[in-house]
């Protein structure tokens, strides 16, 4: 073989894996925002379904407790808040931040909720009572595993975005690909709670 063959040839396999380099990196951008929205919508998804546990609880401590009408109107007014808000795009920081705050009312307003069901015993021996305060607790671990999963894939997402090859790529291919936003700490979250007895 004359070395022009061989210069050739090398010059085509530069040229292939170049090639190849370019579109798995091409396609990185659009998988990595993809599961960002799948992660975003079992967010979504998990809210849903505390939002719809909210009703049978409180309709099941409302009939031991009737003189505790203001946490049961907190709930209730929270889950409402939370019902009349559209779903939040997940690019823009501001609405992530509002429906995450009418998340964390509806979460304190049931953690109220729940203190206020320690003080009846019998609410507290009623099956259907335990049956959907234990659903509850296992909801609000899929809330933070869901939002957890959702940070990293928007972790993931936005650091391709931002560190090369992924900014040339989506510099050329996908110019308006911009950063997501993510869950942000509640003000003071970094306190620790004090606890009196």
């Amino acid at each position: 073989m004359s070395n022009a063959r061989v210069v050739l040839w090398g010059i085509i396999a530069i040229i292939l894996l170049g090639l190849i380099w370019l579109f798995s990196s091409v396609n990185t951008i659009p998988r990595q925002d993809e599961a960002a929205n799948a992660a975003w919508s079992q967010v979504l998804n998990q809210y849903q379904r505390r939002a719809d546990l909210v009703p049978n609880l409180v309709s099941t401590v409302k009939g031991y407790a009737a003189h505790e009408e203001k946490v049961l109107t907190e709930v209730t007014n929270a889950r409402a808040r939370v019902g009349q808000l559209p779903a939040p795009d997940p690019s823009d920081p501001k609405s992530v931040e509002q429906y995450d705050r009418a998340q964390r009312e509806l979460g304190g307003a049931l953690s109220r909720l729940l203190v206020v069901a320690e003080q009846y015993p019998q609410l507290k021996a009623n099956e259907n009572f335990l049956t959907l305060q234990s659903q509850l607790e296992g909801t609000e671990n899929r809330i933070s595993v869901a939002r957890r999963d959702y940070i990293q894939a928007v972790q993931t997402y936005n650091t391709t975005l931002r560190t090369y090859p992924g900014r040339f790529v989506a510099a050329i291919f996908y110019p308006s690909a911009q950063p997501r936003a993510n869950f942000a700490a509640e003000a003071g979250a970094e306190k620790a709670p004090q606890v009196q007895f």
